[in-house]
């Protein structure tokens, strides 16, 4: 309660803005790949999809690493070298096992904090052991911006 010249009023308690969780901001469908797939085929899939890479998944859909562009430039490198300009290697080959997960209930401000701490690009976000989705740094760079209005 407020006394002023106006007399006795109530003043409203500011409302708490909303929490900024992943799970608003992951992608969700995702484009994944397998540890048999070609790195051929994930540099096509790259390419046509305009990503940076994606979850490698098992045949039960269990996550198991992570591939990237920079993992297939490995393969790229040894293509040059052996002049063959195809690239047969395999994802399981050149992919990243261990593989860090965050939850869909973390919040924005935390997983960018991650993203600088850790200097990667994606985190898979699992819910329950499976994977839901995926928050890249290019996610949270697009959320930020329509936040201007907002209090955090």
């Amino acid at each position: 309660m407020v006394k002023s010249f106006q007399g006795v009023r109530m003043v409203e308690s500011k409302k708490a803005a909303p929490a900024l969780l992943i799970k608003d901001f992951m992608s969700t469908n995702l484009v994944t790949f397998g540890p048999e797939d070609s790195i051929d085929h994930v540099l096509d899939q790259l390419a046509k999809r305009k990503i940076s890479g994606g979850p490698v998944v098992d045949k039960e859909g269990n996550l198991v690493g992570i591939i990237s562009e920079v993992d297939c430039l490995k393969e790229i490198i040894k293509g040059k070298y052996s002049n063959t300009p195809k690239f047969p290697g395999t994802v399981a080959e050149h992919m990243s096992s261990e593989v860090t997960t965050i939850s869909p209930e973390m919040s924005l401000f935390d997983v960018a904090g991650k993203f600088l701490e850790m200097k990667i690009r994606r985190f898979p976000v699992m819910k329950d052991g499976k994977l839901i989705g995926q928050i890249s740094l290019s996610d949270v760079i697009r959320a930020f911006p329509r936040l201007k209005e907002t209090t955090w």
